[in-house]
């Protein structure tokens, strides 16, 4: 199991820490879950992993680190290449982070730019 140490994510007496300006990995997994965004688990702070798996290397989220669309998506018996209105009850696009959103369920609104 890799457990996080929780004290390099220390939220009250954190570590000198050099800002990385690696990408996040979406998606990692942590603690054996696979996780699509940016997590808060032993912080205050959303985290990512800089790791597809995570080996301990890891950085705080910023506002651009959202998790990306993947296209192209399977949803209900459709393939779809760019982001979409179809199954969400506001009426608004939506995209899948993942190849399969029958499968994985994870999904994430849409930017104006569509990404």
């Amino acid at each position: 199991m890799c457990g996080l140490n929780t004290e390099l994510i220390a939220h009250l007496h954190p570590p000198t820490q050099v800002i990385s300006r690696e990408p996040c990995v979406f998606p990692f997994t942590y603690d054996d879950v696979t996780h699509y965004s940016c997590i808060s688990i032993h912080s205050d702070f959303d985290w990512c992993s800089l790791d597809k798996e995570f080996q301990g290397r890891w950085r705080y989220c910023t506002g651009l680190d959202p998790p990306q669309c993947v296209f192209p998506f399977f949803f209900r018996q459709k393939v779809f290449h760019n982001c979409t209105k179809e199954g969400y009850i506001l009426n608004r696009s939506w995209c899948s982070l993942t190849n399969n959103y029958n499968k994985d369920r994870k999904w994430k609104q849409c930017s104006p730019q569509n990404t």
